[in-house]
């Protein structure tokens, strides 16, 4: 048990999938996994362990931003031991390359938010388990669905007065989307010696203003859970 886990030593298996939102952690549990048990109701953080594919595998929610993030992953990493983390998460497009409703692969993030930025430094990379990555690509195609890989953004605001502008930038480096959770999740996995990986679905997109409806998202989600769920089967 951990101030933010209730959870025991043994109760989490050593890959964990890392969504956001509680509900997403509850609804890959129910939908892909065999025989799941929830083993943590912490303050509406759920998490669930079961099996995919015969291969022990958990689901935590890390709530919002990177300081929530942070929270959960070291508490899993430190004191539960896990190897790996899989971020199965929502982005923002920035490239008409990262379209809405797509999979975006983060193969290298790029901090701008206090959280990472005044650690590590402005702006300086990070990246993925590389063979994670590969594998997550290798699945992808043998699933037949689509993905962008490449380099991503990670911001601590999501509402910023200065709008789009804030974005040329990270658009003028390539990037294909933000998110606010990347950074950390490559930072800590990192400093920790574990492997890493994050797949993002696009939700909303900057540059062509369209968005989905949050009522929508649970069946936008299933083939990033697939792809995450058989990356971590076969990792």
């Amino acid at each position: 048990m951990t101030p933010h886990i209730e959870a025991g030593k043994g109760d989490y298996a050593e890959t964990v999938l890392l969504p956001g939102d509680p509900e997403r952690a509850r609804w890959m549990a129910e939908t892909f996994l065999d025989a799941p048990r929830c083993v943590n109701r912490r303050r509406g953080a759920l998490g669930f362990t079961g099996r995919f594919r015969g291969k022990p595998v958990s689901i935590q929610a890390t709530g919002i931003g990177a300081s929530s993030f942070l929270i959960y992953a070291h508490e899993l990493l430190d004191y539960h031991g896990v190897k790996t983390l899989i971020r199965t998460g929502t982005c923002g497009g920035l490239s008409e390359d990262a379209p809405l409703r797509g999979i975006v692969i983060s193969s290298e993030v790029r901090a701008e938010g206090a959280t990472s930025g005044q650690v590590f430094g402005l702006y300086r990379p990070a990246g993925p388990d590389r063979a994670l990555h590969a594998l997550a690509l290798q699945r992808a195609a043998d699933l037949g669905i689509a993905c962008s890989a490449g380099l991503t953004i990670c911001s601590d605001v999501f509402h910023h007065p200065d709008g789009r502008a804030r974005f040329d930038e990270p658009r003028a480096l390539g990037a294909l989307a933000v998110d606010m959770e990347t950074s950390a999740l490559y930072r800590i996995s990192a400093h920790f010696g574990a492997r890493a990986l994050s797949l993002l679905t696009v939700v909303d997109h900057i540059v062509t203003d369209e968005e989905t409806d949050y009522s929508e998202r649970q069946a936008l989600f299933t083939d990033m859970a697939r792809l995450a769920l058989e990356v971590a089967a076969g990792s």
